[in-house]
């Protein structure tokens, strides 16, 4: 069920049934030569939809505008402070308790929304809001290691563009056809969570916007499994999670 699509009496019946609610958050940003600029806004959604379908659960509006300041050399990227979107999320977080939701899961699809979420959200009710990013579940990592291994990369990931492709359709490669330059451990161990540098320093180390990604290697059909299993996961999580929430009401 999408919150935007539902009438308020209809929501009124589903809140006296004490839930949590869905809260897909992505960002705006390219994804490589291939990749969709709503890439990571695209993949949340459809995991916290297809989830909520599954479990019977509410996704309300996918926050899309995100910190990315290291991908605005390339056109297209919107990028919004860390404390602007912290305070966003908090809002929308403290709004949908505040309408009755017992707690707000969030469905992650960008690595940098982890850290300002986590301390922005700390100012809200205990164990009221939890965060999970759609490519972490075990079930999900293990698969993209199994596809992809090193290529997976860290950014303009194969994973995500399958999924995007499963939903939207394939485009063409073009110079992504080439493998990009291979990460060392030591450069993943400290850019891990989006920490790049300036963006003129970063398009000039990553050309093309992939960060060790070799994207061409998706195809539909891997992010159709993607989303399944992502959405099977994220549908655990959450069922867990809104127990937890219903046994510290009662």
């Amino acid at each position: 069920m999408l919150l935007s699509m539902m009438t308020w009496p209809e929501v009124d019946e589903q809140l006296s049934n004490g839930i949590c609610a869905l809260l897909p958050v992505g960002s705006i940003e390219q994804h490589g030569p291939m990749g969709l600029i709503g890439t990571d806004a695209i993949c949340a959604t459809a995991v916290a939809q297809k989830a909520a379908e599954d479990v019977g659960a509410i996704v309300a509006p996918t926050i899309e505008y995100a910190p990315a300041p290291f991908n605005t050399a390339f056109a297209g990227t919107v990028s919004i402070t860390p404390d602007l979107f912290g305070a966003l999320v908090t809002q929308v977080c403290q709004g949908l308790l505040d309408q009755g939701f017992l707690g707000v899961f969030i469905v992650n699809g960008h690595g940098a929304n982890l850290e300002p979420i986590a301390q922005a959200t700390a100012s809200l009710p205990k164990s009221t809001v939890a965060i999970q990013s759609w490519w972490a579940p075990a079930l999900v990592n293990g698969m993209r290691a199994d596809l992809y291994g090193d290529w997976e990369g860290m950014h303009a990931t194969p994973s995500e563009v399958a999924i995007t492709q499963a939903l939207h359709g394939a485009r063409a490669a073009g110079v992504a056809a080439e493998p990009p330059k291979k990460l060392t451990t030591d450069y993943i161990r400290a850019h891990s969570g989006d920490r790049h540098g300036p963006p003129d320093q970063h398009r000039a180390d990553f050309p093309d916007g992939r960060v060790g990604s070799h994207s061409a290697l998706a195809t539909p059909e891997h992010g159709a499994m993607l989303l399944e299993a992502a959405a099977q996961a994220i549908g655990e999580e959450f069922v867990a999670f809104q127990q937890a929430c219903r046994a510290l009401k009662d």
